[in-house]
């Protein structure tokens, strides 16, 4: 179960940088790149890539738009637009789409696709609508039917948010995870349905709200609130404050299951009755 966030932390390995305004962006293309001095922009055709120290970002077509600095009188890049074809790189994580704006004025970055994926050797999240990251909130979004796996668990939901933080050696760290609407989480233990849910990985809690229903080999459990303690193991079905409603359960019995399973032909019980 400790492992079943664990691929949320792909988004700020990936897109968690220096804005690009503060280090010098290389860009080249196959066919051709472009200078519009009187638009302020740059643009590459033909297997295009902007790169700099710590990522790339490659395309069919990229145009990057500046504008001075009125403090430095020095130009920089105001936004990138991506466009077919979209790979982001950062160490070991991609991130694939169709198209990308990266906004660094706004402070955004917005990846589309058919789905906006997120890769690294272990872990994937893909969101059919975008996946958002905005560096100085340190926080990233994947919006419309969500999925992520690390390959031993794998989470639905209509969206996710993840907040960052860095921790003591300066290392980006997840803080808090937030995951909204029919979620549904598949274990090698079982399925469990809710709502919305919360993980804190410094507190190692993982916490579902509202309609949760928990189904192992057959056996149900449902209840408002379900949290589950990782440093411990144990986990625990509860009722909202304030409501009278009660955790309920279906437990099946596997002796009565086995017997069920048994059947006998007519055949057998005259053979029986003989005897």
């Amino acid at each position: 179960m400790h492992k079943l966030l664990s691929f949320t932390a792909v988004l700020s390995i990936l897109f968690f940088a220096p804005a690009a305004t503060a280090e010098e962006i290389n860009i080249h293309a196959d066919n051709k790149v472009e200078w519009h001095s009187k638009e302020q922009k740059m643009v590459a055709v033909g297997n295009a890539v902007a790169s700099k120290k710590d990522m790339s970002i490659r395309a069919q077509e990229l145009t990057a738009y500046y504008q001075k600095v009125p403090s430095t009188g020095k130009q920089q890049i105001s936004k990138v637009l991506a466009k077919d074809n979209v790979i982001m790189k950062s160490g070991q994580s991609s991130a694939y789409g169709d198209n990308m704006d990266y906004d660094l004025i706004a402070d955004k970055a917005v990846l589309r696709g058919r789905p906006a994926k997120v890769k690294t050797e272990t872990d994937t999240i893909t969101a059919e609508e975008h996946i958002t990251y905005y560096p100085s909130q340190q926080k990233a979004v994947a919006e419309g039917n969500v999925f992520a796996t690390n390959g031993e668990s794998k989470i639905y939901s209509d969206s996710m948010i993840a907040y960052f933080e860095k921790d003591a050696a300066g290392k980006t760290a997840i803080k808090q995870v937030k995951v909204f609407g029919n979620v549904k989480i598949l274990t090698k233990d079982g399925t469990v349905w809710a709502d919305r849910g919360t993980y804190l990985p410094k507190q190692g809690l993982i916490k579902l709200y509202d309609n949760i229903t928990l189904d192992q080999n057959g056996n149900k459990l449902h209840g408002d609130l379900a949290e589950t303690d990782l440093n411990t193991g144990i986990s625990k079905m509860l009722t909202a404050p304030g409501t009278k409603k009660r955790v309920t359960g279906v437990f099946i019995e596997k002796s009565k299951e086995k017997d069920n399973k048994k059947t006998s032909t007519p055949a057998a019980e005259e053979k029986k009755d003989a005897q």
